[in-house]
């Protein structure tokens, strides 16, 4: 049979407690059914200062319960403690079974009196006191028990590679051809010229020729298995977006480097009839803005914007005058990713040391014949008795560059 506990401490603070809940218990009968706060007179003040009485009550017995508990843990603690064969407290050395002696265990109250903590705490306010009864017991804890459960968040962090920095810069269109086919001028002589009245009129010469850009596919694909697609929520949506990620990135490397070997698309710096600007011993921007020039003589075409490697604006950026002073802006601030007013790509999918100036928006052109398309089968192999799902996606397109002379690089930098 459970004995009954000798514990001051959570006596004083049930008491404590039981007080408070008849005063508050007091002023709601005083304000009755309605709350009227006029008909409580054990609180002196209007309605408001009575309001704040209540919240004040309130808050300390809130305090008040919390300290019971604790001392109600403890008071467990020591009676389960108590109980166990092994759970008393030897009075003297001679005690126990080896003297022949029954051992005399102390009652928690006595403990409690006896004990630093409750000494260390008379004459302050609220019951809180610690005592070490010497429980002996398996240690409940995770190696022993529940190991703690955790969830995932929904976010994956996506593995650092490189973003489409160029395609944006390329007109977009559609053809339901395997190449893109046009005609370009390739002869043009223009003999116009004054002559006096009955003389022959000089002979010009014109010439088409038929150019063609072959459409290219671009694909990749996935092995999944079934549990993973059924099971997880979160897979399908993934698989779908990076997959395709993966097609757009190569095509925008291949925009610029593509060496036109089949299947391979030809990129800007590969076509044949592309202006070149060494930098030589001029400043960076010096080179570019000749660059601009034959673009603009040449080419007879308006420069839109400038390709460069990170790694190469980069120096642009910091460049300094002699006594210091950034270029570029101070780099407190961003600095404007432009030079001689044109906008500036930064890839790193461009061959460092180069950059390329160009009329990207008149004379260039991603003509696609199938955007980007995802599938799913399990027909592949031995996917079907392995429980497997091949995914793939592709797409096909054709890079059009309609003037060479429009894009000029510069080199060295």
């Amino acid at each position: 049979m459970t004995a009954t506990l000798d514990f001051p401490a959570l006596r004083e603070a049930e008491n404590r407690l039981a007080a408070k809940q008849k005063e508050l218990a007091d002023i709601f009968a005083e304000a009755g059914p309605e709350i009227d706060m006029t008909k409580v007179k054990s609180i002196s003040g209007d309605a408001q200062a009575k309001v704040d009485h209540i919240r004040k009550v309130n808050d300390e017995l809130d305090d008040l319960g919390k300290q019971r508990d604790d001392l109600l843990v403890v008071a467990k603690a020591a009676q389960r403690a108590k109980e166990t064969p092994d759970g008393g407290v030897e009075s003297g050395a001679d005690a126990g079974p080896a003297s022949g002696t029954p051992r005399d265990t102390k009652s928690l109250g006595k403990l409690f009196v006896e004990s630093q903590a409750f000494k260390g705490r008379q004459g302050k306010i609220g019951p809180e006191a610690r005592l070490d009864i010497g429980l002996k017991a398996a240690l409940f804890e995770t190696g022993a028990g529940w190991e703690p459960e955790t969830t995932r968040t929904g976010r994956v962090v996506e593995f650092a590679t490189r973003p489409i920095q160029v395609t944006d810069l390329i007109p977009q269109t559609t053809t339901t051809q395997a190449a893109v086919v046009y005609m370009e001028e390739t002869t043009f002589t223009n003999t116009a010229a004054e002559r006096a009245e009955g003389a022959a009129s000089p002979e010009a010469a014109l010439a088409l020729t038929e150019q063609s850009s072959p459409v290219r596919k671009i694909t990749v694909w996935l092995p999944v298995t079934d549990e993973q697609l059924e099971d997880v929520q979160q897979a399908q949506g993934y698989v779908n977006n990076r997959l395709p990620f993966m097609l757009r990135q190569r095509l925008d490397g291949q925009i610029l480097v593509g060496n036109g070997t089949a299947p391979n698309l030809r990129g800007l710096l590969n076509i044949v009839g592309i202006q070149t600007q060494a930098k030589g011993t001029d400043p960076v921007p010096d080179a570019v803005y000749k660059a601009m020039v034959k673009v603009r003589v040449t080419g007879r075409a308006m420069p839109g914007a400038v390709i460069f490697h990170p790694n190469d604006w980069q120096d642009v950026r910091l460049l300094r005058t002699a006594d210091g002073i950034y270029i570029w802006g101070s780099p407190s601030e961003a600095g404007p990713a432009r030079i001689w007013g044109l906008p500036v790509a930064e890839s790193d999918a461009i061959t460092e040391n180069t950059a390329l100036v160009g009329d990207y928006a008149n004379f260039s052109e991603l003509s696609v014949r199938r955007g980007i398309d995802v599938q799913v089968t399990n027909s592949h192999g031995s996917f079907f008795v392995e429980g497997k799902q091949a995914v793939r996606a592709d797409m096909r397109a054709a890079l059009v560059v309609y003037r060479p002379a429009a894009f000029c690089t510069v080199t060295g930098i």
